[in-house]
């Protein structure tokens, strides 16, 4: 056998063996990786960040800021959410009224209770610490997904701004 034909040989033994060695070292890394990943997605809360950012901006931001950080009418909720789970949260946002009214008042209907709000809002009357968004179709579908925008701007996970889309 001549010498060229021992080297081509070689080679060809060499390309067969180098790749089969390097693949399983490949899957042992992809198979922690997927573990990993895995963690890391138990660890965040249930719901979509993004839905949720669409929500706070669509029903929240005016008040506590576009990336709920506070404004003059509403505080940041950075602090308040740390500490708090996703139960309190969703307590907090769909039922709490602290209307400072006396409950007849609070719980009026028609277009005196819609005046009544207009009046609070806009700081002519009353004071309004939350608005519960319990009958607002669009805060009760999702507030699992605001909990977790929220949760996650207030763990570091998020930062500021659209967050990509899950």
């Amino acid at each position: 056998m001549s010498r060229s034909c021992l080297h081509r040989r070689l080679i060809r033994i060499v390309g067969v063996l180098l790749p089969a060695l390097w693949l399983p070292a490949c899957t042992v890394e992809l198979q922690n990786r997927q573990a990993a990943d895995e963690l890391a997605r138990r660890a965040q809360p249930p719901g979509s960040v993004y839905a949720g950012w669409r929500v706070f901006q669509d029903k929240c931001a005016v008040c506590h800021g576009a990336d709920a950080t506070g404004t003059s009418a509403a505080p940041d909720l950075m602090p308040r959410v740390r500490e708090m789970g996703q139960r309190r949260f969703v307590a907090r946002v769909l039922q709490r009224y602290d209307w400072n009214l006396p409950p007849a008042q609070a719980a009026s209907e028609g277009s005196a209770r819609e005046a009544l709000i207009d009046d609070i809002t806009q700081r002519r009357a009353g004071a309004l610490t939350m608005p519960a968004w319990q009958g607002e179709p669009q805060v009760s579908a999702h507030i699992v997904d605001v909990f977790a925008w929220v949760s996650a701007r207030a763990q570091g996970l998020q930062g500021p701004g659209r967050p990509a889309r899950d």
